[in-house]
């Protein structure tokens, strides 16, 4: 048993994402992590994936009935999570890692989650990275089922119901704001200038989070959101960080 183990994670289901996630994932996370490590993927179907990412099957959630399957993150606080030990840092499938992670490992504290930025006034955070204590925390889970279905009554998603409950333990805690920025927040060029500039390459940050639209693959060929008001240029400087097959 290895409490100063770390362990970087991430989690794939269903067809959302496709082998080449985990694998730009994996290999971002190489270049830019030099502590050692741990890469595991929890999943239904590890077809596709390199050498080198340890494969570990679906933490056990039943989330039946309730709509936006990001739900299924709350299954990694399991107190059963595999074999692995000391700390896990999460990353979404669709982030961007474009300088070195080392500070998420070197910053103490039980739990931390990236500050929403759509909820300003809020505790809420925005789980496409966070770090946690693995298997200490099966309560989560425990009140999840406690919530019942009824759930979404309370919490818009996952991440809000994972804050509060962080927030009532006594320790949330967010990340330093320049290390995870937001692509449409923190990128984009304000209209009318995003139809004539490339959105802007946050030199401070370390990772370029995506949430909802563009995508990291429609940023980089260019992106007309709703009411063409979000446009976005071709964004070719993504090829700098994202490592594909």
């Amino acid at each position: 048993m290895d409490k100063n183990q770390r362990n970087v994670i991430c989690i794939k289901w269903g067809t959302k994402f496709d082998a080449d996630y985990v694998n730009c994932l994996y290999k971002m996370v190489e270049k830019n992590l030099t502590l050692p490590h741990r890469f595991v993927c929890f999943t239904d179907n590890s077809n596709g994936l390199l050498n080198g990412i340890e494969v570990r099957p679906l933490p056990e959630l039943n989330d039946e009935g309730i709509p936006d399957k990001a739900w299924k993150k709350l299954g990694l606080f399991t107190k059963d999570l595999a074999d692995l030990e000391g700390e896990a840092l999460f990353l979404d499938l669709d982030i961007v890692i474009r300088d070195n992670i080392d500070c998420f490992f070197e910053q103490e504290g039980e739990f931390y989650i990236i500050k929403d930025w759509d909820f300003p006034n809020d505790i809420i955070g925005n789980s496409s990275v966070f770090k946690f204590k693995v298997k200490q925390h099966q309560d989560i889970i425990d009140n999840f089922y406690k919530e019942g279905k009824d759930i979404r009554k309370r919490y818009k998603n996952e991440q809000a119901f994972l804050s509060h409950q962080m927030y009532n333990k006594g320790i949330l805690k967010y990340w330093d704001k320049s290390w995870c920025v937001s692509f449409k927040r923190n990128c984009l060029q304000p209209f009318p200038l995003n139809f004539f500039k490339e959105p802007k390459d946050p030199t401070s940050a370390k990772i370029i989070i995506f949430h909802g639209r563009p995508t990291p693959e429609q940023a980089y060929n260019g992106f007309m959101g709703k009411g063409g008001l979000r446009y976005v240029k071709p964004t070719k400087w993504l090829d700098k960080y994202r490592i594909k097959n």
